[in-house]
């Protein structure tokens, strides 16, 4: 951690990427953000440094759902195809809150991979979102607050590491089985249906 501290705003961008692009194993970026605050760096510098650093590491669960369609048949594929239009409408809001909160992002970013959802339209309020958190946690910092590890869940118990590692696993799992499962096609349906006799 000393190492990362040395080198400041470098430092926060590469380790957010870092933190953000494990998927499942939680690393500690935004205690890192909250350290470098204590240290008096810029709140704002370190925002636009750990959020864009962060926003981008968490485009790996997105590739990795991307290239990942290309294992489902053409049907489940078409299928899902329709979350796609319903995440058009709720979708940004979602992502913003995913990137804000101390919400796993990997059970957002993997299914709007597979999904193939626009890119621009899921990193800008990714972006956002992670620009947000950085500056609140820098600025916690800053202030000689102790509240981040205990909001965002990444303090350094082992123990607790595992049981984030294990859940997170477990919800991952039945978000994904959902997502195969589902008949997006009719449930957009029913949707529309609705949105058609209000």
């Amino acid at each position: 951690m000393i190492f990362w501290l040395n080198l400041g705003y470098f430092g926060a961008f590469v380790f957010s990427i870092i933190g953000t692009a494990s998927i499942i194993i939680p690393v500690p970026y935004t205690l890192l953000i909250f350290w470098l605050g204590v240290f008096q760096l810029d709140p704002i510098l370190l925002a636009l440094a750990g959020g864009t650093g962060s926003a981008i590491g968490e485009f790996s669960g997105y590739l990795l759902g991307y290239y990942g369609r290309k294992r489902l048949s053409s049907k489940r594929q078409r299928r899902m195809n329709y979350l796609v239009q319903m995440l058009d409408r709720y979708g940004t809001i979602a992502i913003f809150l995913f990137a804000l909160t101390p919400l796993p992002d990997d059970l957002l970013f993997i299914p709007l991979g597979i999904l193939r959802y626009s890119f621009v339209k899921a990193f800008i309020p990714a972006l956002l979102g992670k620009l947000l958190m950085a500056f609140i946690v820098s600025y916690i910092g800053r202030t000689g607050g102790q509240l981040v590890p205990f909001l965002f869940g990444e303090g350094a118990d082992p123990i607790v590491m595992v049981v984030t590692m294990i859940v997170t696993s477990a919800v991952l799992l039945l978000v994904l089985m959902a997502l195969y499962s589902i008949d997006w096609e009719k449930v957009f349906q029913k949707y529309m249906a609705k949105r058609g006799e209000r």
